[in-house]
């Protein structure tokens, strides 16, 4: 019996794809002449935790450096618990009083320059004396940023990917280059504009001048923040024969925070270690985070932008650092607070930044987003105490890094069923880990906290069924008092039956046979989703799709929710077409790149591959600044949408790479579907190790329209369930299975392999 073999090592699939090709691999890379003159387009380097931007101002080569946890802390003026409560908000809203509200909860987080996101400082090198730049490249698999001068010589300079700490080695030089650090403009007055989203100026948060200490070969700066915040930025280097090799890093401080050592001292520490092993150790991160996951696809553009969107992750998400926040550690340079405060948004944002790490098999890297979440259960719980007057849980929509309320349009960034979407995550790293323990200690108490709050919001209504006193659907209608609907909106109503729904499940699935009963009875008081038959979902009964908008929070219940599923029938079909139709019908006009990409994702699910692909397309050549970063707003005025700014923010670079991988693989139905929703001209196509729901790796090769090879791992055990991906071909295979219709069913033990051939 011949038999493919994919499995090496163990436990991973060896790719054979992009990452392992050093020649291939270099059309993933940032490849340009010369340096960036905007801190938006610089070249990204990141680990989660401390990050660079490499660019040039004024003619002097600049690092742009930035630390997660920089945070100006101090509470969002005049929210007051004790004066104002969820059901304040209902009766001003119902007495026609809402100013009353925008007052007290919208107006301080526009007029207030924190809480907030801030940058750390620069590193700034004269290098005049170098002349013209000849090339920049960031290549990828290494995550090292190389620049060459047309006089030869040559910078490179990584971030550490598990230290918090960059690095910089010039070559090829005749004299040193000089090297100062540049403090953020805390103490010089700003232009008083408010571009790109940014509220206002650095110098509007009070800070008093940081200090800058220089000695031969190192330049540490001190810098006190709100209350007892402080961090601190230091650089050591060294000049040798014709080079300068430097180390950077920054720590930070507060009361009540883990103390860690100082800048200064990590950097000594890591200089007496030296360049060579540190990028080493860097070097052999990337390579294992490479091999996780793989895809080739015939289209060059969006394979090389899902590899940058991939890479920006590997940049930005680690389990021991706070999860991604709007701009991650790219925090804006520009002498003003980053766009929307660089702060955590729940009603799209940190959510889409997530997509990627399912299929793409980095649990290790999600990991991250719930731990944050976990450890902040006890803030979380007392915001519900204190605002709704509930027990159970629920989660302010925009947060600080200490996961307490920022204010802003509270129907979003107060909204009742945030706690429900962050429930998905736990669910889905359950059911794509199949980490019983995790479930247990982690997914279902989240969950259920959830359930027990919106068991406590509720109302009944005059037919016995339940509703919210008021509810909204992010971010339509932005804050006006229309944006609060009397009847409950799709968006919120997906959430909720969804949440009661997995909660039975996952009471089930513990052996709690009354708590699931429960779950699935008060699941039974809700109405059932709000939908036109000729245009699909509403925004809430008696309230149509019927203007364009940016977020598509009316079809949660199809995706990512995956509660309507073409799998499901010829009725949740056409409620999918409808509704997408429609959608398109509104036009664009008020659509941002993560529109494109959450659109693509939407037509992968509904199995249309020409579709997805097209979008996608459309959200990378359109949406994209040079150094791919998403930049909301369209730039090259070809009608795609009127918002044409360009605040940078990271959810539609990471809901692009979803939606690649949805066109790959699929299995939130229970059933693994492999190239579910490719273009017809993609007749020659390969993914290695994408995870599939159930703990199972997948690999599969499409040659000449037809698949050819298809290798499972099941990493602990259960029942696959597979869409033939032979179709009417006839197929080799080393396990045996059952047949029922076009499924094929394997029992698989923990660590069981299947592999499958096209018959010749």
């Amino acid at each position: 019996m011949n038999t493919i073999h994919f499995i090496l090592a163990g436990v991973f699939y060896c790719s054979s794809l992009a990452m392992s090709n050093p020649d291939k691999n270099q059309k993933y890379n940032l490849s340009f002449q010369s340096l960036a003159d905007t801190w938006d387009e610089a070249i990204p380097l990141g680990n989660g935790m401390v990050g660079s931007l490499i660019w040039q101002k004024n003619g002097k080569l600049k690092f742009s450096l930035d630390r997660a946890d920089l945070w100006d802390l101090r509470p969002m003026a005049n929210i007051d618990f004790n004066k104002w409560k969820f059901t304040d908000v209902y009766q001003h809203w119902k007495n026609d009083q809402y100013k009353e509200v925008q007052k007290v909860f919208d107006e301080p987080y526009d007029r207030s320059p924190a809480p907030s996101k801030i940058p750390a400082g620069a590193i700034e090198f004269d290098v005049k004396a170098l002349g013209k730049v000849k090339s920049v490249i960031l290549d990828v698999k290494k995550a090292l940023c190389t620049v060459v001068w047309e006089n030869g010589t040559r910078l490179t300079t990584f971030v550490h990917a598990g230290q918090p700490v960059g690095w910089y080695r010039f070559e090829n030089l005749s004299a040193p280059v000089e090297v100062n650090l540049i403090t953020p403009a805390y103490n010089r007055a700003g232009d008083g504009k408010k571009v790109d989203q940014s509220m206002s100026d650095l110098d509007q948060l009070g800070y008093p001048q940081g200090v800058i200490a220089r000695e031969k070969n190192r330049i540490t700066y001190d810098q006190k923040g709100w209350g007892e915040f402080s961090y601190q930025i230091s650089t050591q280097f060294e000049t040798g024969k014709n080079s300068e090799t430097g180390c950077w890093s920054i720590s930070s401080a507060n009361k009540g925070w883990e103390v860690k050592p100082k800048a200064e001292i990590t950097v000594a520490s890591e200089l007496k270690r030296g360049y060579d092993k540190s990028f080493a150790e860097h070097h052999s991160w990337w390579s294992k985070y490479w091999s996780r996951s793989a895809v080739a696809i015939p289209d060059t553009v969006l394979e090389k932008q899902y590899y940058l969107e991939m890479y920006k992750f590997g940049s930005a998400a680690r389990a021991d650092a706070p999860p991604i926040s709007l701009q991650a550690v790219w925090t804006a340079d520009n002498g003003k607070l980053p766009p929307w405060k660089g702060d955590f948004h729940h009603d799209l944002n940190t959510q889409l930044s997530y997509w990627p790490s399912y299929a793409g098999n980095q649990l290790d890297l999600e990991i991250g987003y719930l731990n944050w979440l976990w450890k902040l259960r006890p803030v979380f719980k007392k915001y519900t105490k204190d605002y709704f007057g509930t027990d159970g849980m629920n989660v302010p929509g925009v947060t600080t890094l200490e996961g307490e309320p920022m204010g802003g349009w509270i129907q979003y960034s107060f909204g009742q069923s945030v706690g429900a979407w962050l429930s998905q995550h736990f669910y889905l790293h359950w059911r794509y880990s199949m980490d019983r323990e995790f479930l247990k200690q982690k997914a279902y108490p989240w969950i259920k906290d959830v359930a027990l709050f919106l068991d406590e919001i509720a109302v009944k209504k005059d037919d016995g069924k339940r509703k919210l006193l008021i509810s909204s659907s992010p971010e339509i209608y932005n804050n006006s008092r229309k944006a609060w609907f009397a009847e409950t909106t799709n968006f919120d109503l997906a959430l909720i039956r969804w949440t009661y729904e997995k909660a039975a499940e996952l009471a089930t699935e513990l052996g709690l046979p009354d708590e699931a009963k429960k779950w699935a009875r008060i699941l039974s008081e809700w109405p059932e989703l709000a939908v036109d038959s000729n245009s699909g979902f509403l925004f809430a009964p008696g309230f149509p799709f019927n203007e364009s908008h940016r977020h598509f929070s009316h079809l949660m219940a199809f995706h990512p929710l995956g509660m309507v599923d073409v799998s499901k029938g010829e009725k949740d079909r056409q409620i999918i077409k409808h509704t997408l139709e429609n959608l398109v019908k509104t036009t664009p006009d008020y659509w941002c790149g993560y529109s494109y990409s959450w659109l693509g994702n939407l037509y992968a699910r509904a199995l249309d591959g020409e579709r997805a692909a097209e979008t996608l397309l459309i959200f990378s050549k359109n949406f994209c600044l040079p150094n791919s970063f998403h930049v909301n707003g369209e730039q090259h005025n070809k009608g795609y949408s009127k918002m044409k700014y360009r605040p940078f923010t990271l959810e539609g670079n990471f809901a692009f790479a979803s939606g690649i991988q949805e066109m790959l693989l699929q299995s939130h139905t229970g059933v693994v579907n492999i190239f579910p929703a490719i273009p017809a001209s993609w007749t020659n196509a390969k993914f290695d190790n994408l995870r599939a729901q159930g703990a199972f790796l997948i690999s599969a090769e499409k040659k000449n329209g037809k698949v050819t090879k298809v290798g499972v791992f099941s990493e602990k055990g259960g029942k696959l369930r597979l869409e033939n991906p032979f179709g009417s071909s006839g197929f080799k295979g080393d396990m045996k299975y059952q047949k029922k219709g076009i499924i094929l069913i394997f029992d698989l033990k923990p660590e069981d392999k299947v592999n499958l051939k096209l018959q010749n």
